[in-house]
């Protein structure tokens, strides 16, 4: 039996949680895992039914990543076949992007032997992605608020325990550029004070774990959910239904459609049960919150790569 050099495991993530656009993410128990084996060339080779149709040489985003980090750095990524297993669905807003990114720059920085900071990493990965919340969840696990400015991230990290979700994940995929297409170039002066009043509630909410706050919040965002609700009716079906008791809040993950409701601890399997006849056409299914990011796995030990 061949076994593989070492195996990259990154959570999948959720972003924004209402009004933290671009700034909030949080990483959920959704994982892409890839087991790397030496070869003479660039393979990539699918092993769960949901990458089926993913590129197998290059031009996938593994690929991408890892040959974009390796000509940053001013080496040369080695040939090797990777075997991918992911249950991040595509096109959900879950996160299926970000962890391939930060996947891409794990391989370059274990086959290259770069030793790259996590802040090398999360600098990379946000110029990838064009922001920091999903790479920073997928990174550091856990909740990430941040911000990055085209060139260098920063964040704030923190565990979060006493909290549960449940994901409505609908069956049609959404592109984050079709979701972005729908945001208005501006805000007037009065609706930009007015939504980094409520996103800064929720960040210090989020950071005390108030979650009855940040759930309340999470309801009052201006800066995304509004204009992208007419894609997704299942958001909108969330804000007709009545208040629960165990749900603090919910809100669009990323760009859509996937749809997270905020849960208390110990609760979720209650209201996954009573949520799903209403989303008959989702998936609706419990996740956790992780608080552990992305890990190379050796064949002894598990490392956290640095």
């Amino acid at each position: 039996m061949t076994f593989p050099m070492f195996t990259i495991q990154v959570p999948g993530s959720t972003a924004n949680l209402g009004p933290g656009f671009d700034s909030i993410g949080l990483a959920i128990s959704k994982y892409l895992h890839i087991d790397v084996y030496p070869s003479d060339s660039w393979h990539c080779e699918a092993k769960s039914a949901m990458l089926e149709g993913i590129p197998q040489d290059e031009s996938n985003l593994l690929f991408q990543t890892a040959l974009a980090v390796a000509a940053e750095y001013g080496v040369t990524l080695p040939y090797c076949h990777l075997e991918v297993t992911s249950d991040i669905p595509l096109a959900r807003g879950l996160g299926s992007s970000a962890s391939a990114i930060i996947a891409g720059i794990e391989l370059t920085n274990v086959l290259c032997g770069l030793h790259m900071t996590m802040q090398e990493k999360l600098d990379i990965g946000s110029v990838m992605e064009g922001h920091m919340d999903n790479v920073g969840a997928s990174l550091y696990g856990g909740l990430v608020v941040g911000t990055y400015d085209g060139q260098r991230a920063m964040l704030v990290h923190q565990q979060i325990h006493q909290l549960e979700l449940v994901a409505i994940i609908p069956s049609y995929e959404l592109k984050t550029s079709d979701a972005r297409s729908v945001l208005p170039p501006t805000l007037s002066y009065a609706e930009a004070i007015q939504g980094s009043g409520v996103s800064n509630l929720l960040v210090a909410a989020l950071l005390k774990e108030d979650w009855s706050l940040a759930g309340e919040a999470m309801k009052r965002d201006l800066f995304h959910q509004p204009y992208r609700e007419s894609f997704i009716p299942e958001l909108r079906a969330l804000r007709t239904m009545p208040e629960h008791p165990d749900v603090y809040g919910y809100a669009l993950s990323g760009a859509g459609p996937a749809v997270l409701c905020y849960v208390r601890k110990g609760a979720a399997a209650s209201v996954q049960a009573e949520f799903a006849p209403y989303f008959s056409g989702c998936i609706v299914e419990v996740l956790q919150v992780v608080n552990e990011g992305s890990k190379v796995i050796t064949h002894d030990e598990t490392i956290r790569s640095l």
